[in-house]
């Protein structure tokens, strides 16, 4: 791929890891997608703001990834991709306050929960993205969801501005949000100090409900429904008979019908396949037509 004169100038400004024509399996959870033209890690808050005023004057698309809950289409995405890999800070503000950069992934933000007591957050055990993703989507469990132990987002909106948006302005929905056009480089969580070993035990717990319920060995971008008001996606995919069901080498998991897992070499159009029938044989089997969680990005393959 040839990059244009307006993309390799916005490139030239990043002082962070810059790489052309990456493909994107290696980014996402599902291990599958595309090349992007361009993927940035950007070295701080100062090298994103750059990047984001010289590809808004030149109109070139920026997408941020978390890496979970993310398909990529087969022919990649255009424009920059953005990683926030190196925004990783974990601050206590007060006893109450945390501060937490938005490429910090949710496993690694509970383990210094549970290392330093950090209570509140343990609703998050077993969601596997980056804080900034999970906030987006109002990512939750049975337990809770992000909105719920949200105090405010640190935004970076599209003229390169930084802004602090308090949760109580912003709206959520179940597994959604409509937030302000923006890069969240970082969250302010609620949290309430606790013994370390509550903390600690209540997450393992969590987890250990996981591993037992949920295809953790396989490579899946978590629920590919939202769960309907009042049922459950996985109970109706199931009640429609379509666990374990295949299109290539995607599949409906045999340990969850609600996760849609790569068990060799899918692509995307086989999981966007896979999807489009499973919805339809729900819907004509139970009347109810399943939303999807799961996002999907990109370009098709030329």
């Amino acid at each position: 791929m040839t990059l244009t004169a307006s993309l390799t100038a916005a490139l030239n400004t990043v002082h962070g890891e810059v790489r052309v024509n990456e493909p994107m399996w290696r980014h996402v959870s599902l291990r599958i997608g595309g090349n992007a033209d361009a993927l940035v890690v950007p070295h701080d808050i100062e090298d994103l703001q750059g990047l984001v005023v010289q590809a808004g004057k030149a109109g070139i698309p920026i997408t941020v990834i978390g890496g979970t809950n993310l398909l990529v289409r087969d022919g990649g995405i255009e424009g920059i991709v953005v990683s926030l890999h190196r925004f990783q800070d974990i601050q206590p503000e007060g006893a109450s306050r945390l501060y937490v950069g938005g490429g910090v992934r949710i496993p690694h933000l509970l383990n210094v929960a549970a290392k330093h007591g950090y209570g509140g957050l343990e609703f998050a055990a077993g969601i596997p993205g980056t804080i900034a993703g999970s906030v987006v989507m109002n990512a939750g469990t049975a337990r809770g969801e992000m909105k719920d132990a949200l105090q405010a987002i640190h935004v970076l909106d599209t003229e390169g501005q930084l802004r602090v948006l308090q949760a109580d302005t912003l709206e959520f929905g179940y597994r959604c949000s409509t937030l302000p056009s923006g890069i969240i480089v970082g969250v302010w969580l609620n949290i309430i100090p606790s013994p370390v070993k509550q903390v600690s035990m209540s997450i393992k717990a969590l987890l250990r409900k996981r591993k037992q319920t949920q295809p953790v060995t396989l490579p899946s971008a978590g629920c590919a429904f939202r769960n309907p008001r009042g049922d459950s996606a996985g109970r109706l995919i199931e009640q429609a008979g379509f666990k374990g069901y295949r299109v290539g080498d995607a599949a409906i998991s045999t340990l969850h019908a609600n996760f849609v897992v790569n068990v060799g070499r899918a692509t995307a159009r086989d999981v966007i396949s896979l999807i489009e029938h499973v919805r339809s044989g729900v819907n004509m089997k139970t009347g109810t037509w399943l939303d999807l969680e799961l996002t999907i990005v990109g370009r098709e393959q030329g």
